[in-house]
């Protein structure tokens, strides 16, 4: 049973249950695809019915930040705990270096998969990266038919949401990639381009002011944790 958080069901699960799922996926026939909403995307989601499918549509919704977290027990349906997509993805690839399976990476500015796929490489010794392709097309076609012909098990998808998750929606079953998981910007943090929050900031819930300090720019898109809370509140009195 999903748990509830302003329409957005989130699967209530650890990170190591998370990782036994999907490694268990990418054994089943067929397509299926993993996503990592955050406050943020619960947004989108609350005024895109479109984005709010392909979310919910997913086989796995894990709870990507603290804001879930904090939002989950104040409406009095509390989730074990965050698992943030980019570890949920390190986890896995662990997993599947272990497993032989292959990997294609799909997403960010032209050139930062392919410094992705070199440094992952290094660190997933048997993990079997088959293809790459930048986030920056026009036609889905192309792209899905370079997967389909690579033989990739799964795809991190790094298009930004909801883009990425409107994209699964629509391509996994094409792609004949057993999973595919909408990872955001995990690209440009596995290149090296994008330096991730330090342990400190994310233990304590504040990864997200980590990452608006280094990019100021950010603000409007972090505006809508604060309203995410709002909605929180109110949906808590709702109830």
């Amino acid at each position: 049973m999903r748990i509830d958080v302003l329409g957005v069901g989130f699967d209530n699960v650890t990170m190591a249950e998370a990782v036994e799922f999907g490694c268990r996926l990418l054994e089943q026939p067929g397509s299926h695809y993993v996503v990592t909403p955050n406050p943020e995307i619960v947004e989108v989601c609350r005024n895109d019915p479109a984005a709010m499918a392909a979310v919910n549509g997913a086989d796995l919704v894990l709870p990507d930040g603290i804001g879930i977290i904090k939002g989950a027990a104040m409406l009095g349906t509390p989730l074990k705990e965050k698992t943030p997509g980019i570890e949920f993805a390190g986890y896995l690839m662990g997993k599947m270096a272990e497993m032989r399976r292959s990997l294609y990476l799909l997403g960010a500015k032209p050139g930062v998969a392919e410094q992705a796929a070199e440094k992952l490489r290094a660190r997933y010794p048997g993990l079997s990266i088959v293809g790459v392709h930048d986030g920056y097309f026009q036609e889905d076609g192309p792209v899905v038919e370079d997967i389909r012909r690579s033989g990739a098990d799964c795809v991190f998808v790094c298009l930004g949401a909801p883009k990425q998750e409107l994209w699964m929606q629509k391509n996994a079953m094409a792609t004949g990639a057993r999973l595919l998981c909408g990872l955001g910007g995990s690209l440009d943090v596995f290149a090296g381009v994008v330096e991730r929050a330090p342990k400190f900031w994310s233990d304590h819930g504040l990864e997200w002011f980590y990452r608006l300090c280094k990019e100021p720019r950010r603000i409007g898109r972090m505006m809508k944790l604060p309203l995410f809370l709002v909605h929180v509140r109110q949906e808590k009195r709702r109830r």
